[in-house]
């Protein structure tokens, strides 16, 4: 598929999870076949503030590619200049975020609340298609709440405002990711526009990726919790979707030696002590499901080296049945 001039050759893309999408997580999840990626959110007015971390959030691996870049706020202009900013870190694309569902951002009138002002979410949109001379996509969910649910309405006047494609994910900003996606919701958003949807929402195996390519009928597909320890997701529904088959998941001391190799790009990118407080919620992920493990949890949760890290590692490998 093509979002706009930018050519995506593959079948599912990375999410922009907050606090979880950073460049180490992202250019791991590219290497197992992710073909493309979002980055974490960015606040358009910390951007305009000068805000040194909303700027780090903007860089890119040079191996990421096709990726992009998300921004949220909820002011036209601003949104506009952040959107020319990011341009300096050389993305393909631009995101805009209205669906994160975090009180946080929506106390802030940002992210889902935008969902209850169509006009002004197509301002928004217009304002950074205008401001950048690169695609710009935006990512929502079905609409506020179960009484409201406006994702047909709204992808419109999305697509009317010039973004190149949509991303929708299939709950209502109240539900935020408890119930099961309403996959009929992304269907009908797919018939209603002409540019290409993305799919999101309870991807977790290469059956759910065919089911929600059959369903909707969209051009394709993001998964976002699915890949949280497990960044060979993408591979697998790559290898699924392409011949009917697929491989079975890492052994775990494949899985230890993926979860170490993560670990040793985030300590390089934030510094040791950064970086092992940052892979201590990977590493509960990675070893999720594996035998023993629970037994390990607290120590993973509290590790300071790589060292330990490294001997928590082969403490899962050696547990046998």
């Amino acid at each position: 598929m093509k979002i706009g001039n930018v050519n995506i050759d593959g079948f599912c893309a990375l999410a922009p999870m907050a606090g979880v999408a950073d460049i180490s997580f992202r250019v791991l999840c590219k290497e197992f076949g992710a073909a493309y990626t979002v980055g974490e959110m960015v606040s358009a007015k910390g951007v305009s503030m000068n805000d040194k971390k909303s700027k780090d959030l903007m860089q890119i691996d040079s191996s990421e590619h096709p990726s992009a870049i998300q921004i949220f706020g909820n002011d036209p202009e601003v949104m506009a200049e952040a959107a020319k900013y990011a341009l300096s870190f050389s993305p393909d694309i631009i995101d805009i975020n209205m669906g994160c569902p975090a009180p946080k951002i929506v106390k802030n009138k940002s992210g889902s609340v935008l969902m209850k002002n169509p006009d002004l979410a197509g301002r928004i949109t217009r304002a950074v298609v205008n401001a950048v001379d690169i695609p710009v996509t935006v990512k929502f969910r079905t609409g506020w709440d179960s009484l409201s649910i406006n994702c047909v309405e709204f992808a419109k006047i999305i697509e009317e405002s010039g973004a190149a494609a949509i991303t929708i994910h299939g709950r209502t900003k109240e539900q935020m990711y408890a119930p099961p996606v309403d996959i009929d919701s992304i269907k009908a958003v797919k018939n209603a526009v002409s540019i290409p949807v993305i799919g999101n929402g309870d991807i977790f195996t290469p059956e759910d990726a065919k089911n929600m390519y059959e369903i909707t009928g969209c051009d394709l597909i993001m998964v976002g919790r699915g890949s949280l320890g497990r960044p060979w997701l993408f591979s697998q529904i790559n290898e699924y979707l392409s011949s009917g088959i697929y491989s079975p998941d890492p052994t775990p001391e494949e899985r230890m030696n993926i979860m170490l190799r993560h670990a040793e790009n985030i300590c390089k990118i934030r510094g040791i002590k950064n970086g092992m407080c940052e892979i201590r919620k990977h590493a509960l992920w990675y070893t999720k499901g594996l035998k023993g493990s629970a037994k390990l949890r607290n120590e993973f949760s509290i590790v300071k080296t790589f060292d330990e890290l490294k001997l928590l590692a082969e403490k899962v490998t050696e547990i046998k049945d």
